[in-house]
Order: C-alpha cells, then sequence, then structure tokens
C-alpha cells in the first residue's frame, strides 16, 4: 500500500513468528496477567520468550478477561524489540486468524467474474466481481474471510485491497464499455475524500473509464447513517463513476430509500426473484420497484435468477438487467460472448 494513501483504519501491517519474544505493554500499575519468565525491557514493557505461537494463543487465552479488564496491550516479534502493539482485545484474534489475516495484508486472493446481461436484447453488459480466495488448497468462504476482516479490525484493509483486485482483474479481459459492478462496505470509509483516494488513484493507473465501473453497497442491513452513505455514494459519482444499492427488499435497502439515495442502479433481492414468475406478492412487489424507478430514472437489475420462467417475466415487465446462475455463474476469466438463443 502506498503510504501517500495509507491510514490507521485499513489495518495494522504485522508479521507473525511462530517462535520469538512475546510483549506486554500497560501504562498502569497493574501486575503481569500471565506466568512467564517476564523481564522488563522499558518502563511499563515486559517480554518473555515463547516457542509455539499456538501455545502462546492457549495461554492468552485464558487470562483475556483480564488482560482487556486492566487495559493491557501486547506485540509480538522475533527480537528483543516490540512490533507494533495491539490492545488484548485485538491481539488475540489476530493471532488466531493469523492465516487468514496474512490473506488480507497480502492480498492472496483475486476477483471471479459473474455475467450480467441487458434484458432487452440478452447482450452482455458487465460483470459482477466476487472475492475468491484459498489457504493452500482450502477454499475461503468471502462471508467468513470478511468476518474474521471485521473481527480482527482489517475490514477497511480488506475491502480496499477488494475494490484493486476487481479494478485489476478488467485487464486484458474485460472490454472497455462493458460495466464492473465492484461491493464496497460504506462502513469501512470513514471520510469518503481520503479513504477513496486510493481507488481512484488505481483507476487512473490502469486507464479504466471511470463511468464503466458500477460500486455496489452491501451489508445495506448494518447501515445507520444514512448522510454519512450518500456522501460516499456523491463522491463515486463526482469522480464519473455509477453506484448501485444491493438487496433492495431486504433489510436497510428498502424502496422508500431510493428517493433520498437515487442511485444509479438498484439490484432486486433474490428472494423476490424466486418463482417470480407464479408467486403473486412477488409480481407485485417487482412492479412497484420498477414504478418507483421509472420515475426516478433508476435502473433495475434482477439477482439470482436461476431458471428460464424467472428470466422471461423479468423481461417482460421491463426489467432492464440480469444476474443469475441460469445465465452464468462466477468465473475466474470473462466469458465468451453470449447468443441471444441459449436464454430463450
Amino acid at each position: 500500500m502506498d503510504m501517500d494513501y495509507a491510514c490507521v483504519s485499513c489495518g495494522i501491517q504485522m508479521e507473525y513468528h511462530e517462535k520469538g519474544f512475546f510483549f506486554l505493554h500497560n501504562e498502569q500499575s497493574h501486575p503481569v496477567p500471565m506466568a512467564g519468565d517476564f523481564q522488563k525491557v522499558e518502563q511499563c514493557t515486559y517480554t518473555f520468550q515463547y516457542d509455539d505461537l499456538n501455545e502462546l494463543c492457549e495461554r492468552l487465552s485464558e487470562v483475556e478477561p483480564l488482560m482487556v479488564r486492566d487495559g493491557w496491550s501486547c506485540s509480538i516479534n522475533c527480537s528483543m524489540k516490540p512490533g507494533s502493539f495491539l490492545p488484548a482485545e485485538k491481539f488475540l484474534p489476530v493471532i488466531q486468524h493469523r492465516e487468514m489475516v496474512n490473506v488480507i495484508q497480502q492480498g492472496q486472493f483475486k476477483s471471479h467474474l459473474q455475467p450480467i446481461i441487458a434484458l432487452e436484447d440478452l447482450s452482455l453488459f458487465g460483470y459482477e466481481s466476487l472475492l475468491r480466495a484459498e489457504i493452500g488448497t482450502k477454499r475461503i468462504n468471502p462471508a467468513e474471510l470478511f468476518e474474521v476482516a471485521s473481527l480482527t479490525g482489517f475490514h477497511s484493509m480488506l475491502d480496499q485491497k477488494a475494490r484493486k483486485s476487481a479494478i485489476e482483474c478488467r485487464q486484458g479481459q474485460v472490454h472497455p464499455g462493458t460495466k464492473s459492478f465492484i461491493n464496497f462496505l460504506p462502513s469501512t470509509i470513514y471520510n469518503p475524500e481520503f479513504c477513496l483516494r486510493h481507488t481512484f488513484k488505481i483507476v487512473n493507473e490502469f486507464g479504466v473509464n471511470p463511468s464503466d465501473l458500477v460500486f455496489e453497497v452491501v451489508e445495506t442491513e448494518k447501515i445507520e447513517d444514512v448522510n454519512h452513505l450518500r456522501s460516499v455514494l456523491d463522491v463515486y459519482k463526482r469522480e464519473g463513476m455509477k453506484v448501485a444499492l444491493d438487496d433492495v427488499g431486504s433489510g436497510f435497502a428498502t424502496v422508500e430509500m431510493l428517493t433520498l439515495l437515487k442511485p444509479d442502479y438498484v439490484k432486486i433481492d433474490r428472494s423476490f426473484i424466486n418463482h417470480c414468475d407464479s408467486d403473486k406478492q412477488n409480481q407485485e412487489f417487482l412492479r412497484k420497484v420498477m414504478k418507483i424507478a421509472g420515475e426516478l430514472d433508476i435502473l433495475v437489475l434482477a439477482e439470482g435468477i436461476e431458471r428460464k420462467e424467472e428470466l422471461l417475466f423479468c423481461k417482460d415487465i421491463g426489467i432492464h438487467y440480469a444476474q443469475g446462475y441460469f445465465i452464468g455463474k462466477p468465473t475466474s476469466e470473462a466469458m465468451a460472448p453470449f447468443a441471444e438463443s441459449q436464454f430463450v
């Protein structure tokens, strides 16, 4: 990460040493909360040598409540000089989940591409970029990766690097004029004017037309500050990019929010697409969304299409775009051009 665009909110780089020195720091006069051959290395800082990081984790787990209560901070290093200190409640999860944290820190993941088609003529419109990661031969569930990132304080770093991966994966396989839908977590963007500079720098470096990028709000059920979200979307738009609201109809992303946020696109939650060709309640909801979206000049995308009948119904009522396993699964490479005959 370029230091000009670094921020403490994007995580702390931390090296893991299976053998080394463990450090405790506390500026208050509390006794050392765990047994061990501690040495005082400087004022308020103590250390002892460990031979197995897993054993250290077990020992820390036993005394974590006490360490948190008394405000201890922790660090590890391969020498007698401590690295970055973390509060005890953050340090232990970072060590326990060190394999996943290392994946995040090193950006050891890639974007897979799921096609999105224009329903008017069933042509390829774009791709949604979906995060994929592995530890050895084991695939990591993206939701699990983001859960660990949130638990360890690396969610901003993961979100930023995921945006970077999605932009980079266009090179050599996604043609100009084809949209890339890129997920982002509003909760990781504390100051959009600063936090998004790194993303805009990557866009410029790779020569991507900003209008080909659609930044898609996820974790909508967790959004509490609507004004902050609107400020984030406004910064994206100012830079010539498009924005989308995900899972309309589920959780936070209700139809009523469309008027306030005015996204360029809305993506309908898959629960309303499921059997929409026969489910009357789903049909009523979809027509309601289409009416309001039409009044606000918002384009509508149906997610989770798994059957031909669902695709044809969405097409018949004027929904603009669609994605789902019936159209194509996420793949590591962009798919070949579509033929209309394969969908009808």
